[in-house]
């Protein structure tokens, strides 16, 4: 009996340990290390873990954005730890819905950043927080019709098929081409988030039309292979062109005049932010359902404005 007792004693302890292990555990899970945007998340989200004493936190993403089998696994994984609360990134609107709900059944709080989940999965999670994505695309649109004007022929250079921001980002664009202009579109082109296949992709859409007068580079690594082609093809300048996101390679291109304008995502607000609302969810305190992280269009007049360094990274 008393081999017993001891025994269950011992369980008990290893189980309480393990409980508050688990307990103080924020796992930020993103579409990607291997980027400077993701990785302007993380710094943001490290600050805000400086007024978060009682938890600890955990930042993962896969190899690359396409890698979405491995993303999702990381989510299973943190539900399976049993993780205070989850800042979510997610590659795919509709696979990651399973293992989002899976925490929603395990009472963890799930804060969604940058892309939004599949129409439907509202009630699994209880913040999203994002670049108006649309609105984004929007602007990005009106910046090249600033430039060009309202007619000749305009390539788009995206990314992930189907990814939620990608969805928001490049339909927005097209909308207000299509609706604001008599441009003809060429692509959209999907680099899977790889800078040397969109390199490769904006060189074979320059060879292939000489006449073309504007393009857009619709995430980092997309309008870095895009600007850098344009370099290589003696075409920086002469079309045309407008990226988004904000890190060193793109700035450079803004100052250099390669691109005209690129669209900057508040990235670190967004880490920053993420951690806050997951920190008062596992507190119990209301949050906001949707919140724009907000972006900035940085061209070479306002690049050293406080407005732009704000953003950039």
């Amino acid at each position: 009996m008393k081999k017993l007792a001891t025994a269950l004693l011992t369980s008990a302890i290893a189980f309480g340990a393990l409980s508050a292990a688990q307990a103080g555990e924020i796992a930020v899970i993103v579409k990607t290390v291997n980027s400077t945007f993701w990785q302007n998340v993380q710094k943001g989200a490290e600050a805000a873990m400086k007024d978060v004493s009682e938890h600890t936190m955990t930042f993962q993403g896969p190899a690359a954005e396409s890698a979405i089998a491995d993303q999702v696994n990381m989510v299973e994984n943190a539900v399976n730890r049993g993780v205070a609360g989850i800042v979510l990134a997610p590659s795919d609107p509709d696979a990651l819905v399973p293992a989002v709900k899976k925490a929603w059944e395990n009472r963890i709080p799930v804060v969604i950043v940058d892309s939004m989940l599949a129409e439907g999965a509202e009630q699994y999670y209880q913040s999203f927080l994002a670049t108006d994505n649309k609105k984004a695309g929007e602007l990005a649109a009106k910046a090249l019709i600033d430039q060009i004007g309202t007619e000749g022929k305009i390539a788009v250079m995206s990314y992930v098929a189907g990814a939620g921001s990608e969805i928001g980002r490049v339909g927005g664009f097209t909308d207000y081409i299509k609706n604001n202009s008599k441009l003809e579109i060429v692509g959209p082109f999907y680099s899977q988030s790889q800078m040397a296949t969109a390199l490769n992709q904006t060189t074979d859409v320059l060879a292939a039309n000489s006449d073309l007068k504007g393009m857009f580079g619709a995430n980092e690594p997309t309008a870095i292979g895009m600007g850098r082609a344009l370099k290589q093809s003696g075409k920086a300048g002469q079309v045309v062109a407008i990226g988004f996101d904000g890190n060193q390679d793109l700035q450079e291109f803004v100052k250099d005049g390669t691109l005209a304008a690129i669209i900057v995502q508040g990235s670190y607000q967004m880490g920053e932010l993420g951690i806050e609302t997951v920190t008062k969810l596992i507190n119990k305190e209301k949050v906001e359902k949707n919140v724009d992280t907000g972006v900035v269009v940085v061209t070479k007049d306002n690049i050293d404005k406080p407005e732009a360094k704000n953003v950039l990274y």
